[in-house]
């Protein structure tokens, strides 16, 4: 996985995941980077500083084929966030349904009332992300921790 500062073309500044630098051109080219604040999918990459390894951080571990820098242990802010995402995605899994592949179809229904409301996740593709943000129908990634990949 990789990380992007990424910004909007009305201003806002936001970070994305990607699987790799290739998957992240293939959305960009496509249009599908869409900024959570206002939808725009007119967005690109913002300065970055590098991430520059200390003598004392653990090695980067490789998930697909991609090294992925493991957040430092040494670093209470990231400790804290990363407990918080393990924290959002327990309680997400506890209280809502898990409608795997159908995450779109799901999402339509109750968006249009055709079922109950409820809490659903899932997996949807970069194609179906973007009908359901231009039907206006709201969700959210749930970013990845890095056990996912271990």
């Amino acid at each position: 996985m990789i990380r992007y500062a990424l910004n909007c073309d009305k201003g806002h500044s936001f970070e994305a995941w990607f699987r790799s630098m290739a998957e992240y051109e293939r959305l960009e080219k496509a249009g599908e980077n869409a900024c959570p604040m206002c939808r725009s999918v007119k967005t690109a990459k913002a300065i970055m500083a590098p991430a520059v390894a200390r003598t004392d951080s653990p090695p980067a571990a490789v998930a697909g084929g991609e090294p992925v820098q493991l957040a430092s242990t040494h670093d209470p802010k990231q400790k804290a966030m990363l407990a918080a995402m393990r924290e959002l995605r327990r309680k997400i899994i506890e209280n809502a349904d898990n409608v795997g592949d159908r995450f779109a179809e799901e999402a339509r229904k109750i968006h249009y009332r055709e079922t109950e409301a409820r809490g659903i996740y899932g997996a949807a593709t970069p194609d179906e992300a973007k009908k359901l943000i231009e039907e206006g129908i709201d969700f959210a990634p749930l970013p990845p921790v890095p056990e996912d990949h271990n």
